[in-house]
């Protein structure tokens, strides 16, 4: 069975559902159950978890126009013990603003860059409330990066 990493920061409602739109697109039924979904929050992510992963979606909000200063972290603390050793591992992102989020995605592009990601979709960008449509592009999102790796 594939394992599909869900680093989060859902300190919001609006994001919590995106976090939750994340899981049920990794986990849709048309998957016949090949992908195990892995939630973690950004604080509590390791290295050890995208190691054990055949792919990683990000999900954050827009702080600043920045990403979440925890997913900042999760990458700080865990990009010696990755950059080498995870190049080519499918990525996807779900960026959640309330206006300019374009720093964040620029921020989570550099980064994956860096890590030598494969990004498997473009990153979902909300900016504006977390409804229905973003939803169901949020699931789509999943269910690709999904099908991608299982």
């Amino acid at each position: 069975m594939a394992r599909l990493l869900i680093v989060h920061h859902s300190p919001m409602a609006s994001v919590r559902r995106l976090t939750d739109a994340v899981v049920a697109g990794a986990t849709h039924p048309d998957l016949d159950g090949a992908v195990e979904a892995v939630l973690r929050p950004a604080l509590e992510a390791t290295a050890d978890d995208v190691l054990a992963s055949d792919g990683v979606i990000c999900v954050t909000p827009v702080n600043f126009g920045y990403i979440s200063g925890a997913l900042k972290h999760f990458f700080d603390s865990s990009f010696r013990a990755l950059e080498d050793v995870t190049a080519n591992l499918p990525y996807a992102a779900v960026v959640k603003g309330t206006t300019d989020a374009d720093g964040a995605v620029r921020a989570l592009e550099a980064i994956a860059t860096g890590m030598r990601w494969h990004r498997v979709v473009p990153p979902v960008v909300l900016e504006g409330p977390a409804d229905d449509d973003a939803v169901t592009a949020t699931i789509e999102l999943a269910a690709t990066v999904a099908a991608t790796i299982a």
